[in-house]
């Protein structure tokens, strides 16, 4: 699929009425991985519709400025469609369930496919935090509802421990990447790095909105604490960005990237609604995207393939789906990893003057006050063990007590060898 030669309709022809944003939602007990779709397009929707606003708000060109209001109205309309497409009876701990799911098997799946061995570190490394996050999400669920998480992930990702979330609060000096250079990259290098970083920014959104909003104060503090990381997380892949791009050069890899996933959903989608719904969505992305390219070419003088890296044919499409052995792999294998300045390093061979430890003293100090961890050590106290849903045990030999939560992992020197991140 090349979207760049097909046909598109005008901006005014994909204007949308109030009946075609407001679709069916879908059934929360069912694919799980139709929830993961929603989640990610809400995210490259919000992602598309931000960039254009700050484009907006650093152009001197009214004539530029109109026609990204103009798109950008169009962006807000697939945004609320999107937004509407969650149920009304999914709770927001069901859907934190599903935001997790994404950031486990998205990132599992962008780094399988990822050819840039410093990109896939990356992607390496922030996975095991959002697993971990999952396992504790999913006992808070228990702990508030009684449902167990397994069943909104429907068995495709396995819900345990991996680095405890308690280490993954690093000093933000530490929390900045290289950036790629768009001219030399890879085409699918420059779109894992888009889709990744709207799809954490959409969390770290998500989780920092619903904690004020949360009915109890464990709650509120759970999400406070991971919307801290989600933090983190954008920053360290925002930072792999290309800051040297153009501000229409980025808009054309918005405009792609968004085309790409919508084509992706459409072919993945199990929800025969939904599927009609992400095939509508794409055609209205192409518009996007010639939009986009007309201004390249009329304002730059360059055409999106200087951009894009190829003939703009879309890569293998992005497919969702159970990623176990690959997330055993990584956690097997780096769980004592941290960072230091724009690289990945052990925790047993920093200095102990390194920022991360003065960091961790500073923040964390009183492990009683960290709800991340309080929480599974009451769920212990109140059911013997800790809620899992595993496929074998856990990777990590000091992970597999389940009476207990680690706070060591990836926080303290010498706990574990497991320090290779080259996997």
């Amino acid at each position: 699929m090349n979207p760049l030669n097909l046909t598109p309709k005008t901006l005014e022809k994909i204007i949308m009425d109030w009946d075609k944003m407001r679709p069916i939602s879908y059934d929360k007990w069912a694919d799980p991985y139709t929830r993961c779709r929603v989640i990610l397009m809400n995210g490259t929707e919000f992602e598309a519709n931000w960039f254009t606003h700050q484009f907006s708000r650093n152009c001197n060109n009214n004539d530029i400025r109109r026609v990204l209001a103009f798109m950008r109205r169009s962006e807000q309309q697939q945004h609320k469609l999107v937004g509407l497409m969650k149920p009304v009876d999914e709770t927001i701990l069901e859907h934190t369930i599903g935001y997790e799911q994404v950031a486990v098997d998205l990132t599992a799946h962008l780094a399988k496919t990822e050819p840039d061995p410093y990109v896939k570190k990356a992607l390496d490394f922030a996975l095991l935090e959002d697993f971990d996050h999952l396992y504790r999400y999913s006992n808070f669920l228990d702990m508030e509802t009684g449902v167990h998480a397994e069943q909104l992930v429907g068995g495709y990702t396995e819900i345990m421990p991996a680095r405890p979330t308690v280490s993954h609060y690093r000093h933000p000096l530490d929390t900045v990447r290289y950036s790629i250079n768009n001219n030399t990259a890879s085409p699918i290098t420059k779109l894992h790095v888009g889709i990744i970083t709207a799809a954490e920014q959409q969390t770290m959104n998500y989780y920092m909105n619903v904690c004020t909003n949360y009915p109890n104060e464990r709650g509120r503090f759970l999400y406070q604490e991971i919307g801290m990381v989600e933090e983190d997380h954008v920053t360290h892949y925002g930072s792999l960005l290309d800051p040297c791009a153009t501000w229409l050069e980025n808009l054309v890899m918005h405009q792609y990237t968004e085309a790409y996933l919508y084509y992706s959903a459409y072919c993945t989608e199990t929800d025969c609604n939904i599927k009609e719904l992400w095939e509508m969505l794409f055609e209205q992305e192409v518009t996007h995207l010639h939009v986009a390219c007309d201004l390249l070419r009329h304002i730059e003088n360059k055409e999106p393939c200087q951009v894009l890296g190829g003939d703009g044919t879309f890569p293998e499409i992005l497919r969702l789906e159970s990623n176990i052995p690959y997330v055993r792999n990584v956690l097997q294998n780096s769980i004592q990893m941290t960072t230091n300045m724009e690289n990945y390093q052990c925790v047993n061979t920093l200095p102990d003057n390194a920022n991360f430890f003065r960091y961790q003293m500073a923040l964390n100090h009183d492990l009683n006050s960290i709800e991340s961890h309080m929480i599974i050590e009451d769920y212990i106290a109140q059911h013997g063990m800790d809620y899992r849903f595993e496929t074998a045990p856990n990777p990590i030999e000091l992970l597999r007590d389940r009476k207990t939560d680690n706070t060591t992992l990836g926080r303290v020197k010498g706990v574990s060898n497991a320090c290779n991140l080259d996997i």
